[in-house]
Order: C-alpha cells, then structure tokens, then sequence
C-alpha cells in the first residue's frame, strides 16, 4: 500500500494539472502557490464567461431568472471539465460573487425574503451543477456531449408488466437539455408560488 503525505498528494495533483494544461509543473508552481489557486482562478475564469444581464426579451423574474440559469449551464456544458472542480470549493473569485449578486438581487427586487432568496439562490446553483455534472462524468474532451447523443429508446420487455412505462415509452428517456429545461420551470414556477403564498 503507497501512502502518500499531504505534501506529495499535492505535488502530484500538480503534475497531473499540468499534464492536462501541456505544461510542467514548474511553470504552474511559478504561477500559483498550489492546486487551489489553480482550481479557484479557473473556475472564476469560468462564471466570468456567463452572462448575467436577463436581456431586454426578458421582462419579468422568472423569465430573468431561468435565462440567467441557462446561460450558466450553457457556459458549463461547453467546459464540462469545470463543474466537478466547483464541487471542490464554492467559487470566491469576482466573477462567481457577481453571478451569485445579480441573482440574489433579482430575487431580492421582486418580493423574496433574503432567507428564501438565498434559499432560492443555492438550490437553483446546486441543480444547475448537478446537471452540468452529468455532462462532466461522461465522456473524454473531443467526445460528443452526452445531450448530444442519440438516446437508446426505452422498450419494456412485457408490456403486460410495466404498462405505465409502455404508454410513455415513446417520450423515454428525455433529452438531458430537456430535462433541464422542464425542471429549471418547475423550480421556478414552484419559487413563484413560494413567494406568493408567503
């Protein structure tokens, strides 16, 4: 059994980073102090890549809130190999807090209480991730997206057994963007009656 100190586990989590980037790991080492420094410049990288203004097509919270979720997903989706990395650590950088501020205000400016709107705020983030996270787990880079994929149709071998699933057999399995989409609505029509009810 190998037992390898905190310092070698970083040492080699380094190498294998820079492997990945096509550097060594002395460049890395003169950039950064160590892998979380990495790991926090990429990831802020990335949230400043997602475009947090609704647009002027989006008029009303709810519309503004799933086209900010979506243009976070699509930023994801395009570098999945970034989503598991935000599991490591929530993100700090700039960039991350100005996403995290623009959707608290939101929520904040139409009628959520600061609990419920950070509330709101972390399980539509989670349920994004977890989306993106799919994307992340399958597949190498250069792979076909897994929402891209043809989906292997669902056939219950005895319909006689399963005749709820032979009558939606034809709509299974949901597209992963789809799926998204669907859910995304449900939160925030369900965050929609929260508010109201509140």
């Amino acid at each position: 059994m190998r037992i390898v100190d905190e310092e070698g586990a970083e040492a080699l989590s380094m190498r294998t980073l820079a492997k990945r980037l096509g550097s060594g790991t002395a460049t890395l080492y003169r950039h950064f102090d160590n892998r979380a420094e990495v790991v926090a410049q990429v990831t802020d990288r990335l949230f400043g890549m997602i475009d947090i203004e609704p647009g002027p097509a989006a008029t009303e919270w709810r519309e503004a809130c799933r086209t900010m979720m979506e243009n976070v997903f699509a930023v994801l989706r395009r570098h999945r190999g970034v989503a598991p990395l935000l599991m490591e650590e929530s993100p700090a950088g700039p960039h991350a807090r100005a996403v995290r501020e623009r959707c608290v205000a939101l929520l904040l400016d139409n009628g959520f209480s600061p609990r419920i709107a950070a509330q709101a705020y972390a399980t539509l983030a989670r349920y994004v991730l977890g989306f993106a996270m799919q994307l992340g787990e399958q597949g190498r880079p250069g792979d076909e997206p897994p929402d891209k994929r043809a989906p292997t149709p669902v056939h219950p071998a005895d319909p006689s057994l399963y005749p709820a699933t032979t009558r939606v057999a034809a709509f299974l399995p949901v597209p992963l963007e789809e799926e998204f989409s669907f859910g995304l609505g449900l939160l925030i029509e369900g965050l929609a009656q929260l508010r109201d009810g509140a």
